[in-house]
């Protein structure tokens, strides 16, 4: 039995790799340690459900933050993910057990427990699986609706690279508000960085997600700091925009242990502005651009601030 804490077995395929140094963060990126009354509230409801949360897999330095509000951002499909992308900190490998037909009800259960207006669910993913976890998501969609009809839904998916491309259907026809999948990087990184997926494929997924169902947001991010230049990011921009995606968030890269993919250097918080101005003048609706943005911090406010730009856009506000 694997212990998941434990570096080299939480990371067998990185185990054998040299090291990378991890630089000193600057002051921009300090954030409080967790703790208080509403982050163990929270923490008890995410395990009283069995439920794995993204923020600790993946270490997000914002868990603090979130948690003492009573946002989580709950993964689903295990613990274990079929890829080895360099950045990640969540377990790889071959997923010890199928997928768990008990927990979109128990998701939906800790929804309606934390009283979440919007709800973000994200899950690793399973290559191992025919359709990819579609059908797990839409299910999943589902049961947070009948239990919760006045939530808002976002979903952060895998690529589906090796499932039917019918399988997207299944997930659009579950209606969530926001369909998020990020493109993580420049394309010229790729293969170092995100090497079980193709960017072009991932766009196209995005893309495909408005044709099926031109009214439902949708929403991409890129780490920062791995090693792009601004014209590629300024590139990925004009890409997403041609796919029609709605809301774009850049974030600091952090590497999570010295196995992982070095950090290249740290983005000033000015660059993150003028990456955010750039942005908004390439017509994206929501843009969340700063050194501690992930894809789901702050998601419920942003969700609300990109629906009224819509409707701003619309001529309804």
């Amino acid at each position: 039995m694997r212990d998941l804490k434990i570096p080299e077995q939480r990371h067998p395929e990185k185990a054998r790799k040299p090291d990378n140094a991890q630089p000193k963060k600057p002051d921009w990126i300090r954030v409080k340690a967790p703790g208080g009354k509403g982050y163990a509230e929270t923490a008890k409801i995410m395990r009283d459900n069995k439920l794995t949360t993204v923020c600790e897999e993946a270490g997000c330095p914002n868990v603090g933050e979130c948690w003492s509000q009573g946002h989580a951002t709950m993964m689903i499909m295990g613990e274990v993910c079929t890829r080895a992308c360099t950045f990640c900190n969540i377990a790889t490998g071959k997923p010890p057990e199928a997928l768990d037909v008990f927990e979109p009800g128990r998701v939906a259960d800790a929804v309606a427990k934390l009283g979440l207006n919007h709800v973000v669910i994200t899950s690793v993913d399973r290559d191992d699986v025919a359709d990819g976890g579609a059908e797990h998501f839409a299910q999943t969609i589902r049961a947070i609706r009948k239990r919760s009809p006045g939530t808002t839904i976002e979903i952060l998916t895998p690529d589906f690279i090796r499932a039917d491309p019918k399988v997207l259907e299944v997930v659009v026809e579950a209606r969530p508000d926001v369909f998020n999948h990020n493109l993580e990087t420049v394309p010229g990184l790729y293969p170092e960085v995100r090497p079980g997926a193709r960017y072009f494929h991932s766009l196209r997924l995005l893309q495909r997600v408005k044709e099926l169902d031109p009214s439902m947001f949708t929403k991409s991010g890129i780490m920062v700091g791995l090693g792009e230049d601004r014209q590629s990011v300024i590139q990925v921009m004009e890409d997403m925009r041609a796919a029609d995606i709605d809301f774009l968030t850049i974030g600091q890269y952090l590497q999570p242990t010295p196995k992982h993919h070095r950090v290249d250097r740290f983005v000033h918080p000015d660059e993150f502005a003028a990456y955010e101005k750039a942005a908004y003048g390439k017509g994206f609706l929501m843009v969340s651009a700063t050194p501690l943005t992930r894809s789901s911090y702050h998601a419920g406010d942003d969700f609300t601030r990109l629906r009224e730009a819509r409707n701003r856009k619309l001529g309804l506000a």
